[in-house]
C-alpha cells in the first residue's frame, strides 16, 4: 500500500485530503508543518503532498529535504509563479486549489505510476522498460480500462505514438478519460521523467489565458507588478496538456501557433524569444474543424494540432466495458466505506445497460458512489441508482427560482422547467451582460461547476473581444 505524506496547515483541507487519500487505499500520514513532517522518517513516503505556504519553511523545502520522494505542491492560481518556481526546485507537479477529488486522485496515481516506472526502469535496463511497456504501470490499460474492442484500438493508438515527438489531439465526449489518456501518452514517452502541465483552457479566465500559458513581464499590463514565469516554459523538457484547447481566445491560439511553429515562446509585454522544448498534447469535446470554418479556431493551428488524433469513445458505445466497470466502482466504493457485500439487482443491472450515459465514466462513477452511500442493505436497486433524475443538480437560490430576479421575471418560465432547461435559458439570456462569475453567482454554482454544465449541454462560453492586457 503507497505512503503518503499530508503536509498542510489549515486543519480543514489537511482532513479532507487525508479522508479522501485513505478511502482511496492508501496509507496516509499529516504534518501542519515542515519541522513537524521532519518527526517522520521522509525516505518511508512514496509521495509528499504539500501546501505552497505553511508557517515557518515553505513547502518546497519538503523538496530539499526529502531528495528521493516526489513531491506534489498544492497552490492556487494566485500563487500561479511559485508553483512553477517550485516545478524548478525540483516538484514532480503542482494542483491548483480549489481542486476536486478526481483531480486530485488522478494526479496522485499517475505520480506513483511514473515512480513505479522510473523504479523499474532501475531494477532491470531502461531500453527493456522503453520497448516494453506493456508490463510497466505506465501502460494505457493500467490507467484506463477498457476491454471492448474500441479501447483496445485506443490503446493500441496510445503505445504506438507516446514514443515519438508527434503532437497529438484527443477527442472525446465530457467525462470519457481524456486527460488520463494524456497521462498515457506522456508516462510511455521519453519525457515521463519530467513535469506534465496540465491546463484546462475554460476553466482559467480569459484574462489571464495569456500570461498564465507564456509568462510576462513586469508592467506588460495593469496589475503585473512582477514578472510571471509561463506554464510553457515550466513544462519544457517534459509535455503539455492543454484541455478544452476549442476554447483559447484568438489571441492566445496565434502565440502557441509560434510555438508548434518555432519552439520557441515570447512573454506577454517582451521582445525576447525562450526556446522551449515542449511536446503538445490537446483535447477538446468540440468539432475544431467545423470551427475553423466559422473563424472560432485557427485553421492553421488546427493542421498543427491535428497530427495524430486519438478519439476516445462515448461510454454508450463500448457496451462490453459499462457493467464491467460499473462492478469494479461498486467494489471499489464498498470497500471504501465498509459495505464489501454490495451487488447490483436485477433490474439495477438493466438499468444500467439501457442508461445513455450522457457524462460517460465520469457519471458511471458518481451514480455508484452516491448509490454506495444511499444503500442501507447489500442490494443497489434502480432508485438508488437515480439514472432519471437530475442526481448531480447544484443549488439554485430560492430568489432566483421565484422569480424576484429582473432577468427571471421577463423569462416566462414554466413551473415544470426542468434545471437542465432552466439553467440553458438563464444562461443564454444573460451571458451577454454577464461575466462568467456573474453568471455562476447567480446560479449560486462555482464557475467550475458552470463550466461543466456548459460543456455538457454544449453551450459555448460568449467570445470577449480584443486583447483584455
Amino acid at each position: 500500500m503507497p505512503r503518503i505524506l499530508i503536509v498542510e496547515d489549515e486543519d480543514i483541507i489537511r482532513s479532507a485530503v487525508r479522508k479522501m487519500l485513505t478511502h482511496a487505499g492508501y496509507d496516509v500520514t499529516d504534518a501542519g508543518s515542515v519541522e513537524e513532517a521532519e518527526q517522520h522518517d521522509l525516505g518511508s513516503f512514496d509521495l509528499i503532498i504539500s501546501d505552497l505556504r505553511l508557517p515557518g519553511a515553505p513547502g518546497t523545502e519538503m523538496i530539499r529535504r526529502a531528495p528521493a520522494t516526489p513531491v506534489l505542491i498544492m497552490t492556487s492560481y494566485a500563487s500561479l509563479r511559485s508553483a512553477v518556481d517550485s516545478m524548478k526546485l525540483g516538484a514532480v507537479e503542482y494542483i491548483a486549489k480549489p481542486f476536486d477529488h478526481d483531480e486530485m486522485l488522478a494526479s496522485v496515481a499517475a505520480i506513483l505510476a511514473r515512480k513505479s516506472t522510473i523504479k523499474a526502469a532501475d531494477d532491470s535496463s531502461a531500453v527493456t522498460a522503453r520497448t516494453t511497456p506493456q508490463a510497466t504501470d505506465s501502460d494505457p490499460a493500467s490507467i484506463m480500462f477498457g476491454q471492448c474492442e474500441p479501447m483496445q484500438r485506443v490503446f493500441t493508438l496510445i503505445r504506438k505514438v507516446a514514443p515519438t515527438e508527434t503532437t497529438v489531439l484527443i477527442q472525446g465526449e465530457s467525462g470519457t478519460g481524456k486527460e488520463l489518456a494524456a497521462r498515457a501518452l506522456h508516462l510511455l514517452s521519453p519525457r515521463a521523467t519530467a513535469p506534465l502541465i496540465s491546463v484546462n483552457c475554460a476553466a482559467i479566465p480569459e484574462s489571464l489565458i495569456e500570461s498564465e500559458l507564456f509568462g510576462h513581464e513586469k508592467g506588460a499590463f495593469t496589475g503585473a507588478v512582477s514578472a510571471r514565469t509561463g506554464l510553457i516554459e515550466a513544462a519544457n523538457g517534459g509535455s503539455l496538456f492543454l484541455d478544452e484547447i476549442g476554447e483559447l481566445p484568438a489571441e492566445a491560439q496565434a502565440r502557441l501557433l509560434r510555438v508548434l511553429q518555432e519552439g520557441e515562446i515570447r512573454k506577454v509585454g517582451s521582445t525576447q524569444s525562450i526556446k522551449v522544448s515542449v511536446r503538445m498534447l490537446a483535447a477538446t469535446h468540440r468539432n475544431l474543424k467545423a470551427m475553423t470554418r466559422t473563424g472560432e479556431f485557427r485553421e492553421d493551428l488546427f493542421y498543427r494540432l491535428n497530427v495524430m488524433q486519438v478519439r476516445i469513445p462515448p461510454l454508450r458505445d463500448r457496451q462490453g466495458d459499462i457493467l464491467i466497470l460499473a462492478r469494479r466502482f461498486l467494489k471499489r466504493q464498498g470497500a471504501k466505506m465498509g459495505k464489501p457485500d454490495l451487488q447490483f439487482s436485477a433490474d439495477a443491472v438493466r438499468t444500467i445497460e439501457r442508461h445513455r450515459w450522457p457524462g460517460n465514466v465520469r457519471e458511471l462513477e458518481n451514480a455508484i458512489e452516491r448509490a454506495t452511500i444511499l444503500c442501507d442493505s447489500e442490494l443497489i436497486t434502480p432508485a438508488l441508482l437515480d439514472l432519471n433524475g437530475d442526481g448531480d443538480s447544484e443549488y439554485i437560490p430560492e430568489t432566483l427560482v421565484a422569480g424576484d430576479n429582473e432577468q427571471a421575471q421577463g423569462a416566462d418560465i414554466q413551473g415544470d422547467l426542468s434545471l437542465e432547461d432552466y439553467f440553458q435559458h438563464f444562461v443564454l439570456e444573460n451571458q451577454d451582460r454577464m461575466s462568467e462569475t456573474e453568471l455562476a453567482q447567480k446560479l449560486g454554482i462555482s464557475r467550475k461547476s458552470l463550466w461543466e454544465r456548459r460543456q455538457r449541454l454544449g453551450i459555448p462560453r460568449k467570445k470577449t473581444s480584443g486583447n483584455s492586457h
